[in-house]
């Protein structure tokens, strides 16, 4: 069924609310979901001296102790600084403590690894948050915590994680649907409604307490004037909390209807956490204990206090709805005299403004069902922001860091002394990953670029600026371990935000080019010093974002010492080389002095594919296999390949980019210099594809790749072979092949292996949470599809390969990359019999006509039959589907081979609104 494609003209009132916090700085962004899912158990919320975690500060103490850096809660809201929170917290008359956040396993009590044991769903976000909604199924008996742990913790590797709907907590339909929406009046007007619906036949009671509180940053800065929430007289016929913040200013929270509020304090129970005497009178569980337990002068009777509760108890009728409206609004009462009045027209106002922001970015062509995937998951990205604070100099010094000696501690981070993160971030999974990833925001910032360009570039701006950028140039990679190295895919972001705003605006950002370019000169020179032991341009980095992909642990000292020459570091390294390349050229055409650093990037780019591509000495390249494999260099000299047919061998690919002959031009003396280089020393192509004056693709395009033509096609037999790589889902992270054919090295009596697990890992390293050794990634899969797309922009129709091999069926390499990005889609859209890959054997998910259309966006995909693995909700990366989806609906072979990326992006800007070229001009 194709859905409606009904056009709403020019503009929308989104995108208007986006130009207006462009051009004029209207803060439409100021308020948003930025609490945290889980702020215990994190780095930053561990004073233990040994590093633990998760042991440190763990879920049972959260209701009762006060955090330190940042809050969590059920479909948070807050503003930019985290002052003032707003959030839902419920009863169901059951459980033992009120669900005021989100539960699930630490690492050590997980089979594989931390996983939350809750169903919850983003399903709408328009980019400003002028709307939003989030689904919550909360069971009507008792939450089985002690049961999830102990069957989990019971459980081995080689079986299956025990979940929540495992415990026949849903059994028949017990439990309510919980609907939290959001629409904004204005920036600092927001009207809030909650939905609860009974799903089950019988009644139920549900306690619904909306939760208002600051963030304790007095624990901070004592001396400081303390906000304060308390309740006034209100409007007839509504509750009144008026909060004040000497820095946020006066904000009042109305309650709709005469409902009872409770007040107590965001100050940490010491009695029950470390068997002290509390200091203060109320404490942050007393609403807990007064409602859940019953428990007398627990809450303020003078109603004031840092944490406050609208208390609302409802007996729902099986199929029945109640519902509660409140708004937190800068409009004092004296301004408003029915604060309620007009409440459901705003909300279907917003609803309908981000219906059209949605159509406006939808090919016309697509399904009813891509539609909703493109929207749950794009909504997903924008649910995922969180306000991320980490004062680097003040926690190290109390976990007593010698801040001008740090290399003396074994603190964690120790090194890092000069952090000071306090910014909203796009976090990759704010429950399991709370904290940000140096390579998944660059991955997130692509997928932004569908729907907030500004605020993709300021993502990665922040990564670079210098109270997160080391000053060595690394880029931090993320919190348990800001020194680890992640894959340097940040110039490639950056350039590709670049080219989607030319096309949504006409024109792009050199300011943001040039700032970014200076800085990834800095973070280029540390891989090139730090990463490149030998000066021979091949490169490590560990484990690069890949975990459990290797046959040891590449982060570690090896067992057999020596060192390893990593394929994929190295492709990594040529590709940041294109990137750096390219934004130089394009930085040049305004400033002619760039085109002098450009050429260092030639440079670096033919002694780096030339290193990659090197034949005999043992290089990456294996000529009998026709794959790149890691090379193991031994201490006495020796050497040898590890031949584990992974991605680690498919990334050379990646290193291929198309140069227009409009870039020549602007460069000549770039170019001349490059085939003055490629004379005197013709070495350097040895491997590489050709390119230089006398190799014109399409269109008289080049083509700057690290692998040429023939091992490009022998590369890809293997990619696109059913029994190795192709999955019906997408590419395999590790060859299925090595599900008979096992890889084994064997050093000093020991063996380590490596073997095709479609699924969870069977190993503990990195935690066990993750696996790449045969499930589906989207991120590494966008990166394939792009490779295939620029050899197709260079080769055109004429260049086709067997897809599936041994199919009998040629297609040219765009066909290739549609039908890669058509399995990756197909994880998340209804087939023929109306089921969803990603959710599996799950009866409820595929058949239940009230959970079956929530989609989840996991972190990786069972490499056999798609099945959704590790986090539940890493919409970040893997909410790329969405540009797979826009992509491949929108242009087709002719119009990518004629004008590229510009045929995917200028039909979505003319669908949103966005000015031609010509109108830009003018």
């Amino acid at each position: 069924m194709k859905r409606n494609t009904s056009q709403t003209g020019a503009s929308s009132a989104e995108r208007n609310r986006l130009e207006a916090a462009r051009s004029t700085d209207i803060a439409w962004r100021k308020w948003g979901p930025y609490l945290s899912e889980r702020q215990w158990g994190t780095v930053r919320e561990d004073y233990s001296v040994d590093g633990n975690a998760w042991e440190y500060f763990s879920h049972d103490q959260a209701r009762s102790r006060a955090y330190r850096w940042g809050e969590d809660g059920l479909a948070g809201i807050s503003d930019d600084h985290q002052r003032l929170c707003l959030a839902l917290a419920l009863w169901n008359g059951h459980d033992p403590i009120l669900k005021e956040r989100l539960f699930g396993l630490t690492n050590g009590e997980g089979n594989h690894g931390e996983d939350v044991k809750e169903y919850y769903f983003y399903l709408d976000s328009t980019p400003t948050h002028s709307y939003m909604k989030w689904l919550y199924k909360y069971p009507q008996c008792a939450f089985p915590y002690e049961k999830l742990v102990a069957t989990n913790r019971g459980r081995s590797r080689g079986e299956l994680e025990y979940e929540l709907i495992d415990t026949g907590t849903f059994a028949d339909d017990r439990y309510f649907d919980v609907t939290v929406e959001y629409a904004k009046g204005t920036p600092e007007d927001i009207l809030v409604r909650v939905t609860a619906v009974n799903r089950g036949a019988e009644p139920a009671v549900l306690h619904v307490l909306p939760t208002i509180w600051f963030r304790n940053t007095w624990q901070l800065f004592p001396d400081g004037p303390r906000p304060a929430l308390r309740e006034v007289p209100a409007p007839p016929g509504t509750r009144l909390i008026a909060a004040t913040h000497p820095d946020l200013g006066p904000r009042w929270l109305y309650v709709n209807g005469d409902l009872d509020l409770l007040f107590t304090e965001n100050e940490t129970n010491e009695t029950r956490v470390s068997g002290r005497s509390n200091v203060h009178a109320y404490v942050k569980d007393g609403i807990d204990r007064s409602v859940v337990h019953g428990e007398g002068g627990v809450v303020n009777p003078e109603r004031v206090g840092t944490k406050a509760s609208v208390h609302a108890r409802a007996t729902i009728a099986g199929g029945a709805t109640a519902e509660w409206w409140l708004r937190l609004s800068d409009m004092p009462p004296e301004a408003v005299a029915r604060p309620f009045e007009g409440f459901k027209a705003a909300f279907e106002t917003r609803r309908r403004e981000a219906d059209d922001f949605y159509r406006a970015i939808t090919p016309p062509n697509a399904t009813a069902d891509e539609a909703l995937v493109i929207r749950q998951a794009l909504a997903g990205l924008l649910w995922s922001k969180q306000y991320y604070n980490f004062d680097a100099t003040r926690w190290l010094e109390e976990h007593g860091v010698d801040l001008f000696e740090p290399a003396r501690s074994t603190a964690r981070n120790a090194e890092w002394t000069h952090m000071v993160n306090a910014h909203v971030i796009s976090m990759p999974d704010k429950w399991e990953y709370p904290w940000y990833a140096a390579w998944d925001l660059a991955f997130h910032a692509v997928a932004l670029a569908s729907v907030d360009v500004d605020f993709a570039k300021a993502q990665l701006d922040l990564m670079l600026r210098e109270v997160y950028m080391h000053p060595s140039g690394q880029i931090p990679a993320y919190e348990w371990n800001f020194s680890d190295v992640n894959p340097p895919v940040h110039a490639w972001a950056t350039i590709f935000l670049h080219r989607s705003e030319q096309a949504l605006r006409g024109h792009g950002d050199i300011e943001f080019l040039k700032r970014s370019f200076l800085k990834l000169l800095a973070n280029f020179t540390w891989w090139v010093n730090r990463k490149d032991r030998f000066g021979k341009n091949v490169f490590e980095g560990g484990f690069l974002g890949l975990d459990n992909i290797g046959v040891f642990d590449r982060s570690a000292p090896l067992p057999t010492g020596g060192h390893l020459e990593q394929a994929d570091g190295t492709a990594w390294m040529a590709l940041f080389c294109q990137n750096m390349l390219e934004i130089a050229v394009e930085i040049a055409a305004h400033d002619a002095t760039f085109e002098d650093i450009a050429i260092k990037f030639v440079d670096h780019f033919l002694s780096i594919a030339n290193a990659l591509n090197r034949v005999g000495q043992c290089g990456m390249w294996d000529e009998t296999d026709g794959f790149y494999y890691d090379v193991l260099r031994f201490p006495d000299g020796g050497a040898t390949r590890l031949k584990v047919r992974s991605l680690v061998g498919l990334l050379p690919l990646c290193a291929t980019t198309v140069v227009e002959p409009w870039q020549r031009e602007r460069v000549p003396r770039l170019v001349a210099h490059f085939e003055s280089r490629i004379r005197r020393t013709p070495e350097l192509l040895q491997g590489i594809h050709a390119t230089g004056a006398d190799a014109r693709g399409y269109g008289d395009r080049g083509l700057i790749a690290v692998v040429n033509e023939t091992r490009l096609r022998r590369i890809l037999a293997r990619m696109l072979d059913e029994q190795e790589f192709l999955s019906p889902y997408g590419i395999r992270a590790l060859s299925r092949a090595h599900r008979e054919h096992p890889y084994v090295f064997r050093t000093d009596g020991s063996e380590y292996g490596v073997s095709y697990l479609p699924a969870e890992s069977d190993s503990g390293m990195f935690g066990g949470n993750s696996n790449w050794r045969g499930p589906i990634w989207m991120p590494m899969n966008v990166l394939l599809v792009r490779a295939l797309l620029q050899y197709y922009m260079y080769y055109g129709d004429e260049f086709t390969v067997e897809c599936p091999t041994g199919s009998g069926r040629q297609m040219h390499l765009f066909d290739v990359a549609k039908e890669i990005a058509a399995r990756l889609t197909r994880i998340f859209l209804r087939d023929e019999d109306g089921r969803r890959p990603v959710y599996g054997g799950s009866k409820t998910f595929q058949t239940d006509p009230h959970w079956r259309d929530h989609v989840l966006f996991y972190e990786y995909f069972h490499g056999d039959n798609g099945a959704g693995l590790g986090a539940s909700h890493q919409t970040g990366w893997t909410s790329l589907v969405a540009v797979l989806i826009r992509l491949f609906g929108t242009v087709d072979a002719h119009a990518w081979r004629e004008v590229g990326r510009d045929a995917f992006i200028s039909p979505a800007r003319q669908r949103a609104g966005a000015p031609t070229e010509e109108q830009a001009q003018t």
